[in-house]
């Protein structure tokens, strides 16, 4: 085989990659893991400096390897940096980085993938890639004259920079109360969201989502439907109450105001025609996909999905989506979820080389 040549060419070695890794090892393929980053830690590495994860150690591991920390302690970031350099060491995953996919083609017996490094071939190929390179911001009128500073999340690290200034935190998921947690202690910070946030209640923690997501699963597969309303006719929430989050709503830091209509030079404008400076606008809204380097490949939907059988894509059956949201396997983005999907994924990939050696 040539050095360049593996069965199986996994793109990304974040929580995903190292977990598709983790179940390849046992299917005897030869496979690489393509990482974009200059070390263990996917997106991780680009967390805020306060970041915690949402579940307790425990319930936040790869297959294999229980995450140090017990079932009552939310780790910080660089511990679950700490993990992840263990994980691949332990396992001895074959990751190269750093190593830039540029594109995939369709190159007849294989799929190309080409790199800032050179060219790798693939019988199968799994995108792994996640979504942090492709922070996603509304386009709000005015966005582009405002002069104050606007930075995304992924662009976050402390709340320091912001001591002193009249600041928009804007989302209301759990990234969103997490910074305006932050936030709130050194600056003047207004939460703003499309719509009330709604939290867990305080004695229960991120395994709740997750405990939701495979009930969808087992839901979709069974034709059934579910209904998670109390009687009030409310979720019961998605905003995980880590203690950062609990003391900001304890000190009165965490009700929120509606979105602005618009963006001036100096500040926005409420729905109510108030207009109001502010001088930084942190954008908590979430991610895109990134699946630019599936377009040679015709496979992308106008939606930015790829239309998928479990986690194989159906216009491309040598390529596999995997870690990308539930249309890639239910919390499949999350540590906790993401080992399921990835082995039905190293299954598969399996028992279809398998498959194509017997023809």
């Amino acid at each position: 085989m040539d050095e360049r040549t593996r069965d199986v060419i996994v793109i990304g070695g974040g929580q995903a990659g190292l977990a598709v890794g983790y179940y390849l090892r046992r299917t005897g393929l030869s496979f690489v893991i393509l990482d974009a980053e200059t070390g263990p830690g996917g997106a991780w590495r680009h967390g805020w400096d306060s970041l915690r994860l949402f579940s307790p150690a425990r319930w936040s591991s790869l297959p294999g390897y229980i995450m140090p920390g017990g079932v009552d302690y939310y780790p910080e970031r660089d511990e679950v940096l700490d993990y992840f350099i263990e994980y691949e060491r332990r396992y001895k995953l074959p990751i190269e980085r750093p190593v830039l996919v540029s594109t995939v083609r369709d190159d007849g017996d294989t799929l190309l993938v080409e790199t800032d490094s050179g060219d790798w071939h693939g019988r199968a190929v799994v995108s792994a890639t996640g979504s942090w390179r492709r922070p996603y911001i509304p386009d709000i009128p005015g966005r582009e004259q405002f002069r104050g500073e606007q930075i995304h999340s992924a662009e976050f690290r402390s709340p320091l920079p912001f001591a002193g200034l009249r600041v928009l935190v804007v989302g209301g998921a759990n990234s969103g109360a997490q910074i305006m947690a932050d936030v709130s202690l050194v600056g003047n910070a207004t939460w703003v969201t499309r719509r009330e946030p709604t939290f867990l209640p305080d004695n229960i923690d991120g395994r709740v989502l997750f405990e939701r997501a495979t009930e969808r699963y087992l839901a979709a597969k069974e034709g059934r439907e579910i209904d998670w309303d109390d009687g009030s006719g409310k979720f019961l929430g998605d905003i995980v109450m880590l203690p950062p989050v609990r003391e900001a709503r304890d000190r009165g830091d965490l009700s929120s105001v509606r979105m602005f209509t618009e963006i001036t030079r100096d500040g926005v404008v409420w729905p109510d025609g108030r207009e109001e400076r502010v001088d930084a606008i942190i954008w908590c809204t979430g991610f895109r996909t990134a699946l630019d380097h599936l377009a040679p490949l015709g496979v992308i939907a106008e939606d930015g999905t790829i239309a998928t059988d479990g986690t194989r894509s159906i216009l491309e059956p040598r390529l596999w989506l995997l870690g990308y949201g539930e249309w890639t396997g239910y919390a499949s983005a999350t540590l906790i979820g993401i080992g399921r999907s990835a082995r039905a994924t190293a299954d598969e990939i399996a028992t279809a080389l398998a498959n194509q050696k017997s023809r």
